[in-house]
């Protein structure tokens, strides 16, 4: 007799996610239970609440999902890729969400507001990424621009690409914004280096530089309040 797999109706009703949610709440639920719900079905020795809470602790925490491929999902016992996907696209979902709610605030007064427009985009980002905030003269947000991928090197960071978006929208200030992947938002000598040309670069076409901040893994570093700028 083939064995099946343990599902979430395995367990009695007050202990279902699903139930739970509906009466009390997604806030009432724990990181196993709400990862439960996406994963719908367990193993043949473990429910689905089991499963989760097994990936979490192999993974270390919730906030290690974002960081996984595809492949390394599926590398997770249990999983397979049907749930990598669903997994996936879940993460990816809760990024978006992130990252237009914040991008939806009208001004950005201080290096924190830059960090939060683009904490939940680059967090968990394998690569560099570097952008651009771009503000008019009272400091209302006029749009984010993506200028390169890749380590931050100045000579790949030409000022042309970067206040080229900047000019086109008659933008009176920026703010310089990249991610360390390894989550250390400390600035490198690169960092230093491209921040300084630009800041240059920015006082010859009449765009002041504001800030450089550095995103690291929920925390960030701003050249401005360290007196880097």
């Amino acid at each position: 007799m083939t064995s099946r797999r343990l599902t979430i109706k395995d367990l009695p009703p007050s202990e279902r996610p699903r139930e739970r949610l509906l009466q009390d709440g997604a806030a009432a639920l724990s990181d196993a239970e709400l990862l439960a719900i996406f994963i719908r079905t367990g193993t043949k020795n473990e429910t689905a609440v089991q499963l989760a809470e097994r990936v979490l602790v192999e993974l270390g925490g919730l906030e290690r999902l974002p960081r996984l491929t595809s492949e390394e999902f599926c590398a997770i016992k249990g999983l397979g890729p049907v749930k990598a996907v669903t997994l996936l696209a879940a993460v990816e979902m809760a990024k978006r969400l992130a990252g237009r709610i914040r991008s939806g605030q009208s001004s950005v007064t201080s290096p924190g507001d830059a960090a939060a427009l683009v904490m939940e985009k680059l967090r968990h980002k394998l690569r560099e990424h570097f952008l651009i905030v771009l503000l008019d003269t009272k400091h209302k947000l006029m749009g984010l621009e993506e200028i390169s991928i890749g380590s931050l090197n100045a000579s790949l960071i030409h000022p042309r690409e970067v206040f080229r978006p900047a000019i086109q929208k008659a933008c009176a200030c920026i703010i310089l914004v990249h991610n360390h992947p390894s989550g250390d938002p400390t600035p490198s000598r690169e960092d230093l280096d491209v921040t300084k040309r630009l800041t240059e670069a920015g006082r010859l076409v009449g765009i002041e530089v504001l800030d450089h901040v550095v995103i690291g893994d929920g925390r960030y570093i701003s050249f401005r309040e360290k007196g880097l700028l």
